[in-house]
Formats: structure tokens, C-alpha cells, sequence
């Protein structure tokens, strides 16, 4: 009896619905995270408002770490002191920088200290482990001249291109605002001429940043052209409005402007970028007489460590402070 012949004709709907693969090829999924991990990144979302990369980032190491104890016939709930210490020298081994590695054991830190609180774990694994060591870089700062050279260079522009980067500019050298914290501030920020401003930083949380006067005029000058620069009966809820999908000046943008503005005041314009002002906000202060925790607040730094790294300011101004005073340190002296 003859067998009937299968068709080899394919509908539409059939092509559109199921694409081609390859003979004996399986799509590859992606692992999913323990109940555990899972619930860690809704905490860190819904508890300290972090922001999608950073969930990413957190979630690639701990799935890493996950897939390395899994070798070993064990689970995050399971791993041992000399479990985590393998698994970071196993980092060591694959050449991953030190710095690198540090962040990924603060994630991991972070992780079971969220499970202890949680009772999910009776104790910490993680707390014996060493952080790798970091030469930490100075940052890169620019003199009060040549940050005055930059203001001065952005007022020469003239117009309403100038006003708008003369407010850009006093604006982040008076506050030390992150770039993205600037480029996206409210207009209702500014509208009554505050002494202060409050800035909205990482995670949603708030901070109070004084506002000097050349600041304060500065951005008060903008104002009177910001409306002029907007189309007829267009509004935007942001002090530096444009056409961007974002609705306001970008990041991007900022920071090309910025680098125009060091040709013109005559600055190697590969030592000017945002955060380096950012950096001389920080370091100016200091070396004025602020002292650090000061500096903490208005930076939004959470952890205290991360304004340490300007205490280099403080080093020379002590030494300075040695050099001129200390009778020992003149010449001639014994």
C-alpha cells in the first residue's frame, strides 16, 4: 500500500509563525537566577530605587558567582567562607582588574548581608573576605583660572547660546552637581530665585546644595532668554529645554559644548569634561577651609569613602601649613 506523500509546501501563516532553525540547534535561554538572587534585586529596586544598569550589573555577578558555586555542588544559600575566597581568586586568575573585582565583591556583600537580615542565612560568608587592593587615581582637577577662563569664554558666546552656558557653567561649578543631575533640572528649581537649590540625585534621594550669587545671576539671565528660545505657546518643565527625546539638554551635548569652550579659553580641551569640574567644585572647597563631610552632602556621596579621594587637598594644604610655620622647617634654623 502506498504511503501518502507529505506536502512540501509551507503556508504563510506557518513561514511568519515559526522561524527557521538550524537541525538539531536549540534556542539558548538564559539561566534563570535563584529565589534568592531574585528577591535581593527587587529589594535593591523597590527599596533603593536602582536604576536598571545598576540591577543588571548586580544580577551579571551574582549569576556569575551563582554558576561558579554551582561546580562545586552548591548554592548561594550554601557557600562558605572558602567558597567566596575561590571564587575571587578565580577572578585573580582570569586577569579581571582589581577593580572590577572589588565591585563585584561589594555586590556580593552586599547580597548576603541582605540574606542575614532576612533570615535566610544564619551567618555572613562574605564578611572575612579581603577587598582587592586599589591604587586609587588622583582626579583630574583644573585651577581656579582656568575654571574662570571657561565661565568668561561661555559669557563671549553672547545671545541666548551664551546666557544658557554661562548658567550651565556657574551651575555646576557652584553645586558640583553629576552632569545628568544638571542637564535635568527643574524648572521650578530656579523660578524664585533660591539661595539653595534641591537636587533630585541617584536612587531619588534629595539633597539641599547652597547657590552663590554669581550663580544665582547667572541663571536669573538665562531665565529672562529661556522663554524667547522656545517655540510659540511650547512649555517645558526644565530650566535647560531642547529637542532631544528627553525633552532637555543632553548629557552628550554638554559635554561636546564644554570642550568648544576649553579651544576658546585656551585649555587642552582633553582635561575638560564635566566631572572634572566637578571635581574642582570639590577640591576648591577643601582647599578653602571646608571640611569633608560638608563636601559629602553637597556631592551626594553615600559612603564618606568616596569624598576621601580629595583629601589630597588637605594633604598639601597641611604640608604648605608645616613648611611656613614649623620652626624646624625654616632654613637655618636647628
Amino acid at each position: 500500500m502506498k504511503r501518502p506523500r507529505k506536502s512540501t509546501r509551507t503556508t504563510a501563516s506557518s513561514a511568519t509563525s515559526a522561524p527557521r532553525r538550524r537541525p538539531g540547534r536549540q534556542p539558548r535561554e538564559k539561566p534563570s537566577q535563584p529565589r534568592e538572587v531574585e528577591l535581593f534585586l527587587e529589594m535593591l529596586a523597590a527599596e533603593r530605587g536602582a536604576a536598571l544598569n545598576t540591577l543588571e550589573s548586580y544580577g551579571r555577578d551574582l549569576e556569575t558567582l551563582t554558576a561558579f558555586l554551582a561546580r562545586r555542588k552548591a548554592s548561594p544559600l550554601e557557600a562558605t567562607p572558602d567558597a567566596l575566597r575561590a571564587f575571587m581568586a578565580s577572578l585573580r586568575h582570569l586577569g579581571m582588574s582589581a577593580r572590577t573585582a572589588a565591585r563585584r565583591l561589594s555586590a556580593i556583600r552586599q547580597f548576603y548581608r541582605f540574606l542575614v537580615a532576612e533570615g535566610m542565612r544564619p551567618d555572613d560568608p562574605s564578611a572575612g573576605l579581603e577587598s582587592p587592593r586599589l591604587d586609587k587615581p588622583l582626579p583630574r582637577i583644573l585651577s581656579q583660572e582656568e575654571v574662570a577662563a571657561l565661565i568668561a569664554a561661555a559669557s563671549k558666546r553672547g545671545a541666548a547660546e551664551g546666557l544658557r552656558l554661562a548658567a550651565l557653567m556657574e551651575l555646576l561649578y557652584a553645586t558640583g552637581m553629576r552632569v545628568s543631575e544638571l542637564v535635568s533640572l527643574p524648572l521650578a528649581a530656579v523660578e524664585r530665585d533660591p539661595e539653595a537649590l534641591i537636587v533630585r540625585g541617584k536612587g531619588g534621594k534629595e539633597r539641599l546644595v547652597p547657590l552663590g550669587e554669581p550663580a544665582r545671576d547667572a541663571v536669573l539671565a538665562w531665565l529672562g532668554a529661556r522663554a524667547a528660545s522656545l517655540k510659540p505657546g511650547k512649555a517645558s518643565p526644565y530650566l535647560f529645554p531642547s529637542r532631544s527625546r528627553e525633552g532637555h539638554l543632553t548629557r552628550q551635548r554638554f559635554a561636546q559644548l564644554l570642550k568648544e569652550l576649553a579651544v576658546e579659553a585656551g585649555i587642552d580641551r582633553e582635561r575638560v569634561s564635566p566631572h572634572v569640574l566637578r571635581h574642582a567644585f570639590a577640591s576648591h572647597l577643601l582647599a578653602h577651609g571646608a571640611d569633608l563631610r560638608s563636601v559629602q552632602l553637597m556631592l551626594g556621596h553615600a559612603d564618606i569613602s568616596s569624598t576621601q579621594i580629595y583629601t589630597h587637598v588637605l594633604d598639601e594644604k597641611l604640608r604648605a601649613l608645616v613648611e611656613e610655620k614649623h620652626p624646624l622647617a625654616k632654613k637655618g634654623q636647628t
